[in-house]
């Protein structure tokens, strides 16, 4: 794997983002921190991404990039229309095992945390918002029919609230129950 250092100047910065917004927040982050860990001047940063808000915006892209690669080798792998549709808690597992630190998730976090955020930062969120939301219709489509976008809001649901088990600790196994919750729900239609 290569060295944070080893990076050029804007990786430095993405990868230094990465740990500490989202690992100790984006609002308790001051940006001397990344420029710290990163090792670059703040007119690097400026250079790179015109704000720290840019900054967390390209950082939450990467992720969104990332997760849904993640999510698209689950739902391959998927053998059945309900392990599709239930494919989003696999890939919260696999991608929980590449990104450790992260206290939950990083999207609804910066939701949380920058409710009136900019255009590039909101756009980022929508984004991930968009994606969550067309593919569960999706793939509740073939076991719901018409009320596919029921069922996937049900599965909305059962995702959000296995994602804030995480802050809570509680239940242990979050994304065992999310799963088991989601696949009642769709047995139900």
């Amino acid at each position: 794997m290569t060295s944070v250092q080893k990076l050029p100047a804007r990786g430095r910065l993405l990868a230094a983002a990465e740990d500490a917004f989202f690992s100790r927040g984006i609002r308790a982050t001051p940006v001397d921190d990344v420029l710290r860990a990163a090792d670059v001047s703040a007119a690097t940063l400026y250079a790179h991404f015109g704000s720290k808000d840019g900054l967390v915006a390209e950082a939450l892209r990467v992720r969104l990039a990332e997760w849904q690669a993640v999510w698209d080798q689950c739902v391959v792998r998927a053998g059945s229309d309900l392990d599709r549709l239930l494919a989003v808690f696999d890939a919260l597992a696999a991608y929980r095992e590449r990104q450790p630190a992260a206290r939950w998730c990083a999207f609804l976090a910066a939701a949380t945390e920058l409710p009136d955020a900019g255009d590039e930062i909101a756009g980022v969120l929508a984004a991930d918002t968009e994606l969550l939301n067309e593919r569960l219709r999706h793939f509740a489509r073939p076991l719901a029919g018409d009320r596919a976008a029921d069922l996937a809001d049900d599965v909305v649901l059962a995702y959000n609230g296995t994602l804030a088990a995480y802050l809570r600790g509680y239940p242990a196994s979050p994304i065992e129950t999310g799963r088991r919750v989601a696949a009642a729900a769709a047995a139900a239609y």
